[in-house]
């Protein structure tokens, strides 16, 4: 089957090859967003592909829509190679620009809703967006009034289409010259650049192809159980990876159904959970955490049975047990890998799986390696993180000097993430480089303090960070959000004799939520903000 004819090559299982046996393929598809679009759309064109907020898609109502957007692109001069920014939530209008621009080879730039106007013009600005596709206010923030604020600094973006006034297209380019552009398009060409801040102090733009999103969806989906029958709700923002890649175009190559809400509120998640019926879900420990803690949980009324999660034994357990996703997977990834580095089979040992262990995909090479020297470590030994192979980004837009640094001389991706590798290939996340706390010459993840404290009835969620210290230069300090009474001296007492002294936080804090303090648009405590909060409040 050539490239371009919109077919998609027959996946086989085939058993022997891990637990229950991994899915193999016969042959690999074509990793082309247009082809997976267009075989949905033939065989199962009436059924749903996408429900949001206020709007309903069928796999041949999307394909159709997606169409039309691509030639109203052609028709303002957008060509293959050009860059197309978006800023809206979680809506159809984000999908059909995401999937039109992929039809004719335009890179998508997807721009953070909790950016102010400075930083969307450094995102617009570092992508060389041509255009913008953008709904005028979300969530109460004046989007229109922010680009506008920036527009004199962007030379090269030349259309700013606001869906309250620009929508639809008035002028569309015809069929034939539709069809000409799709037919240049390659599985190898760029699909979509990625900002992730990282340590840095502007974000930097994972420049990702189509076969890196499209083949991380197709190869992670059977490890989930995801079928064309399921509902799978998205918690995570489409300019998140893990709402892209690991949730949109997972029911992209599967024929799925994405539901999603405009943004994440957990309150609303729940009644869109019960109301369509979803089969799959997935998001971090506090994602699950807000569903579980919330007045209106209730698992009676939920018909979940897949998913993926980024979180502890403990939450990962909670999960299993108390929502009910027994096949439940643990996830580990990065926007640099397209995400996802590993994940665990629906098919493995439950333990397995809550123990925050999974291999890699084929094709894709995972080691442990000192972070200085980038020497493999042995077995067992904590060390960096590094991946290589096609999933991997090609490197950051614009930006030759970071993508020198996030490569070793040989080739492998640095994490920046602190993991283990055991002699059967299963992978272990330990935490973040750029989080460990250094306490009098000992390291402490903060994930090994927080897994403890969750095991506390009283505790619905915990963070740790470390804050300056006179005798051991730096200290564990612990913020929790409570589902039961508590004081914090009862905690501090709890946790004593479970912990190494060096782990011990020397300071805790009941708070109300972690809102208030910072947590990111896909439902993430920032942890600079948390220490931040944590340096005006503690006696230090």
């Amino acid at each position: 089957m050539a490239e371009g004819d919109g077919g998609v090559r027959q996946v086989v299982s085939e058993a022997g090859e891990g637990a229950g046996g991994a899915t193999r393929p016969a042959d690999l598809p074509v990793f082309l967003l247009r082809a997976f679009l267009e075989r949905n759309a033939r065989e199962r064109g009436d059924a749903e592909a996408l429900v949001t907020e206020d709007a309903r898609y069928s796999h041949a109502a999307l394909l159709a829509e997606a169409r039309v957007v691509a030639r109203g692109m052609l028709a303002l001069g957008l060509q293959r190679g050009d860059h197309v920014g978006v800023l809206t939530g979680n809506d159809d209008f984000w999908v059909k620009v995401f999937y039109g621009a992929a039809l004719i080879g335009c890179v998508t730039v997807p721009v953070n809703t909790r950016f102010k106007a400075a930083e969307i013009g450094f995102a617009l600005k570092q992508g060389d967006c041509r255009a913008l596709f953008l709904r005028g206010e979300f969530l109460k923030i004046d989007f229109a009034a922010a680009v506008a604020e920036v527009r004199g600094e962007l030379p090269l973006l030349r259309h700013v289409v606001q869906l309250e006034r620009d929508w639809p297209l008035a002028a569309l380019a015809d069929e034939a010259a539709l069809d000409a552009a799709m037919a240049q398009v390659t599985p190898d060409d760029p699909l979509l650049i990625q900002f992730t801040s990282g340590t840095t102090a502007y974000p930097k733009g994972v420049l990702l192809s189509h076969t890196n999103m499209l083949r991380n969806a197709w190869a992670c989906a059977p490890r989930l159980g995801i079928v064309a029958e399921d509902r799978y709700l998205n918690c995570r923002p489409f300019f998140h990876v893990a709402g892209s890649t690991l949730s949109l175009l997972v029911c992209l190559v599967t024929g799925a159904c994405m539901v999603t809400p405009p943004t994440f509120e957990a309150g609303a998640a729940l009644r869109l959970l019960e109301r369509e019926r979803c089969t799959a879900t997935s998001g971090n420990d506090s994602i699950f955490q807000m569903l579980m803690a919330h007045p209106d949980f209730d698992r009676s009324r939920l018909h979940l049975r897949k998913g993926w999660a980024a979180a502890g034994p403990k939450v990962m357990h909670s999960i299993m047990r108390d929502v009910g996703i027994e096949t439940l997977c643990w996830a580990y990834g990065l926007s640099e890998a397209s995400p996802n580095v590993v994940l665990s089979d629906w098919r493995e040992p439950a333990e397995l799986r809550a123990a925050g262990r999974a291999r890699t995909h084929e094709g894709v090479e995972v080691r442990v390696a000192d972070a200085e020297s980038n020497a493999p470590l042995p077995a067992g030994t904590a060390g960096e993180i590094q991946v290589r192979g096609w999933s991997v980004t090609r490197g950051y837009y614009n930006n030759p000097e970071a993508t020198a640094k996030a490569f070793t001389p040989d080739g492998w991706l640095k994490t920046g993430d602190l993991g283990t590798l055991d002699a059967g290939g299963y992978l272990s996340m330990v935490g973040r480089f750029k989080d460990v706390i250094r306490v009098g010459g000992e390291n402490v993840a903060p994930a090994e303090v927080e897994e403890v404290l969750l095991h506390h009835p009283a505790v619905n969620m915990a963070q740790v960070v470390g804050v300056p210290d006179a005798r051991l230069g730096e200290v564990c300090a612990a913020f929790v959000q409570l589902k039961a009474p508590a004081t914090e001296a009862e905690l501090l007492s709890w946790l004593k004799p479970r912990v190494a002294n060096f782990r011990m936080p020397r300071h805790l804090r009941i708070v109300p939520d972690f809102e208030a303090i910072g947590m990111t648009a896909s439902g993430k405590v920032q942890k600079v903000k948390l220490r931040e909060h944590a340096l005006g409040v503690l006696p230090l």
